[in-house]
């Protein structure tokens, strides 16, 4: 007689997995534990840009209080941004609609900047920004109408990472401000390889870096074609803020 095959052993679940899907379903449904955690967030942020002086080398930013602009990043390298605005500047950011962003949009509001749920339009042309996608989008031309500076995510959450979607270039088309490719690098972190993102996790105890790439202006009259060119341009200058953030970093200023 033949041996039954012996079933194949399911992998053990690793400790933070496990920790965090226990976690998740709490966090998400209890608003007393989301303000909890999102305060010690946002106070962890700005410890790390305390124990974080700018290089010398970094680059200045290129915009005021005074000018209304639409900031953009990288997912996963985005967390220290609030910590850098200049003061006085006024800010909305997006945020997804997701229940897991609902605490990243209180740590948002703790830096005391406004928050637009929505999701900021996907991948290439045609049906490039779903109804939500389209409400935050009339919000978001809203708050540069009124002079406040919007910070938005270029590239599609679960997409292809570092590729920008048409969203923001749909914005700036909208509202007629321009795009500001920005980036953040402390020399201290931790990158999450694992993560479709590769998320950057800033470690206190470092020094910091800015780098920014050439604005991109999307003229109200852009047809698909010019659209797609200027996205492939602020993945370019994206990608360009990035790289010029860790030079600098380094004191290898252009």
């Amino acid at each position: 007689m033949s041996e039954t095959p012996a079933k194949p052993k399911k992998p053990r679940p690793k400790p933070k997995k496990t920790f965090w899907r226990q976690m998740r379903a709490p966090l998400r449904d209890s608003f007393f534990l989301k303000s909890v955690v999102a305060g010690a967030i946002t106070n962890a942020l700005r410890f790390v840009r305390l124990t974080n002086p700018l290089s010398p080398a970094s680059m200045p930013i290129p915009y005021t209080a005074d000018d209304t602009v639409i900031v953009a990043l990288w997912h996963g390298q985005h967390l220290m941004v609030p910590t850098f605005n200049p003061k006085g500047t006024k800010i909305a950011a997006l945020i997804s609609r997701s229940a897991d962003a609902e605490m990243n949009a209180m740590v948002i509001e703790r830096f005391g900047h406004q928050v637009v749920r929505g999701s900021g339009g996907r991948g290439k042309p045609r049906h490039n920004v779903d109804k939500g996608g389209a409400r935050a989008l009339v919000a978001l031309k809203k708050a540069l109408d009124q002079g406040t500076s919007v910070v938005m995510i270029a590239d599609i959450p679960h997409g292809t990472p570092r590729e920008a979607g048409l969203g923001i270039i749909t914005l700036a088309k909208i509202s007629g401000r321009p795009i500001v490719p920005s980036a953040v690098a402390t020399s201290r972190r931790r990158v999450i390889e694992k993560s479709w993102d590769k998320t950057t996790i800033n470690l206190p105890f470092g020094r910091s870096a800015l780098g920014f790439g050439p604005y991109i202006e999307v003229p109200v009259d852009a047809d698909e074609a010019l659209m797609e060119e200027k996205r492939q341009a602020l993945t370019d200058a994206l990608n360009l803020a990035t790289e010029e953030a860790d030079r600098r970093l380094k004191g290898l200023a252009a």
